[in-house]
């Protein structure tokens, strides 16, 4: 992969499709638009230049935005990656991950929150689940804006959580029973309330240059016109100072500037004063925001349609963060031999080659975003996720380049319950055989599988009953927006819930008992009432749950190399209604094979594939008929 080209307004659609990012950016907007690429196969549309495409879309696309893609494709110039025929192992690879959103996962304590000594408790059934590594979501001290990701003091524990000494206790008990654990690291931005800030608001340097701010003209008019994920101006006004302070999230979630070298020297200091108390690794928040462009220009209005945010074209792949990826990594984490995920919004197959690439030495592993929801359509929408498209999708990410390795999720704690977004809410009769179906390509493709806290027992979207139940800063602040726009009260809060990423932080459902078993108190979240049809101790016994599907799916991946390192060819293309597809490893062949639908469809014929022995399925019995999300596994012998 080379990019020595120079790009203007006289580049084709060829030459830009040719060079990677470019390639990524025209997918990722067709993408958004919910156009299929065959569009710009076309040799004529490929022959028109930038310049032709403003004339044709009657200025629609403006210079600006002309512009903003050139410069974006330029800066990756010369941005490598070394080719390899051979998939390296490493644990990480072969691991089973399990994230742990600690609010919501056991309460020990009847404060309503959960905390380190319920995770401690419960690790038994983590292992007895098969899950070898655990991704502690953010347990650092914290004023709980954004429910933990707005760190007010990297090495402390936020109190109600419990103590550094029950950390370690944890730490130390995950590495008795034989699995990891790796934590979050949120450094594109701190609290308001942390030291850091705290000092550069009054003056103090070297601190004044560790946040992203600019001189305020008395407070009239924000320096650009970026806006926050949280809604609204993504500045906020420090009158004392007269300066405005960059926040992309939270108003008390301020950016951090990686220009700044003592800035990056204390972020070093502290991840490896994580490292060396043991723990394996990291995953990165937004580690792809942390290059910001020189001087901050305006974002295009035009992406910002697009995309629902301005100003992002300017920092989600910014031309310093590879400088800063591979600086971090060689003084933090190659030193401990520790795991990165990052986390990259925005970022296209190529893209994330160059940030995954073991030639490059930046990231491990990556999370990229496609798969979460059907083209043209964005997370706050009310719509019927596309399983069709999803394979679509899944297949051009297995195509990444030997030596790049992604995850394989469905769920985390910013997004709705998959089964809701296909199914809708309640207890769907096709539930659990969905569950059981996407349980399937989690663990049978490339990549290194997380699930999500609930995801094992088929936890779904809650119907919260009003706003005051809500309690992420994102829904709140979407609500506010849309009331102060005019809408009512009862289109405010549908389209809140169609999206809101409380969804996937309800308690843990342990049991039928009061609050799902979660809490004695009065939960911080309210417990969805689907915790009496669905819960741990319903399923563990049952010989037919989606909880010891999932176990037997996970026993099978551990044993079986071909499911981990195997190539992915898929087959039976032209059935657009299937995902099947083979995992091979030398002379080990696996045929898994799905049906995408809620009919039954007919079987593929498969001529040639020789006799195959079925190992798992999510229906008993033969049929020649595929079943409503029917998904099995073979072994070709």
């Amino acid at each position: 992969m080379t990019m020595k080209q120079s790009f203007n307004k006289n580049s084709t659609i060829k030459q830009i499709l040719n060079h990677p990012i470019g390639n990524d950016i025209i997918d990722r907007l067709l993408l958004k638009l919910n156009v299929n690429k065959i569009l710009v196969d076309n040799i004529l549309v490929q022959q028109l230049t930038l310049t032709h495409l403003k004339l044709l879309s009657f200025h629609y696309i403006n210079d600006d935005f002309i512009n903003t893609i050139c410069d974006l494709l330029n800066q990756s110039a010369g941005e490598t990656i070394i080719p390899t025929n051979v998939e390296s192992r490493a644990w990480w690879k072969e691991a089973i991950f399990y994230q742990i959103y600690p609010r919501s996962f056991f309460d020990t304590d009847g404060d309503g929150l959960g905390d380190l000594s319920g995770i401690i408790k419960k690790l038994p059934y983590l292992q007895q689940l098969g899950v070898t590594a655990i991704w502690l979501s953010p347990i650092y001290d914290s004023p709980m804006d954004d429910m933990g990701y707005d760190i007010r003091d990297y090495k402390k524990i936020f109190s109600p959580f419990g103590t550094m000494e029950q950390f370690d206790q944890l730490l130390d008990e995950v590495h008795r029973l034989g699995m990891r654990l790796i934590m979050d690291l949120i450094v594109n931005h701190t609290s308001d309330e942390h030291d850091w800030f705290t000092r550069a608001l009054h003056g103090e340097v070297p601190y004044t240059d560790f946040y992203i701010s600019k001189p305020g003209d008395g407070g009239k008019i924000p320096p650009n016109n970026w806006t926050s994920f949280f809604s609204g101006s993504g500045w906020n006004y420090d009158e004392k100072q007269d300066k405005w302070y960059l926040h992309l999230f939270s108003k008390k979630q301020m950016d951090l500037n990686w220009e700044s070298e003592a800035l990056r020297q204390q972020i070093y200091e502290m991840v490896n004063w994580w490292l060396a108390k043991g723990i394996d690794g990291f995953r990165l928040d937004v580690i792809n925001y942390i290059s910001k462009q020189a001087g901050l220009p305006n974002g295009n209005e035009v992406i910002a349609k697009l995309v629902g945010y301005c100003g992002i074209e300017h920092y989600f792949y910014g031309r310093y963060l590879h400088n800063y990826l591979r600086e971090l990594r060689l003084k933090t984490f190659e030193v401990y031999n520790a795991v990165t995920v990052g986390e990259i919004p925005g970022c296209g197959v190529n893209m994330s080659e160059l940030l995954v690439h073991e030639s490059r030495k930046e990231l491990d592993m990556i999370f990229s975003f496609d798969h979460l929801e059907s083209p043209g359509k964005s997370r706050l929408d009310d719509y019927a996720f596309d399983l069709i498209a999803l394979k679509d999708i899944l297949i051009k990410w297995q195509g990444m380049e030997k030596g790049a390795w992604n995850t394989l999720f469905f769920e985390n704690h910013d997004n709705q319950r998959m089964i809701s977004k296909v199914l809708g809410n309640g207890n769907h009769p096709l539930r659990f055989a969905l569950g059981k179906m996407l349980a399937v390509i989690q663990l049978t493709l490339k990549g290194t599988p997380f699930i999500f806290q609930g995801e094992e027992i088929g936890m779904i979207n809650c119907d919260f009953p009003s706003i005051d139940e809500f309690r992420d800063i994102e829904s709140l602040n979407l609500y506010a927006s849309l009331i102060q726009g005019g809408a009512s009260k009862e289109d405010a809060l549908k389209e809140v819930l169609a999206g809101s990423r409380d969804h996937a932080r309800t308690p843990f459902q342990w049991d039928s008992t009061a609050n799902g078993g979660f809490s004695t108190g009065t939960p911080w979240l309210m417990a969805n009432p689907d915790y009496n049809i669905c819960n741990v101790a319903n399923q563990q016994n049952d010989p037919s749950s989606l909880l010891n599907f999932y176990k037997k799916l996970i026993a099978l991946r551990k044993e079986n190399d071909a499911l981990i390192y195997g190539e992915f060819n898929p087959t039976n293309g032209h059935r657009y209604n299937l995902f099947c597809y083979y995992r091979i490893l030398e002379s080990k062949k696996y045929y898994i094979e799905i049906n995408l639908t809620q009919k039954n469809v007919l079987k593929p014929l498969n001529l040639g594939m020789g006799q195959r022995k079925l190992l798992i399925s999510n229906y008993d019995g033969d049929s020649f008929m595929l079943r409503p999300y029917e998904a099995s596994i073979f072994l070709c012998q």
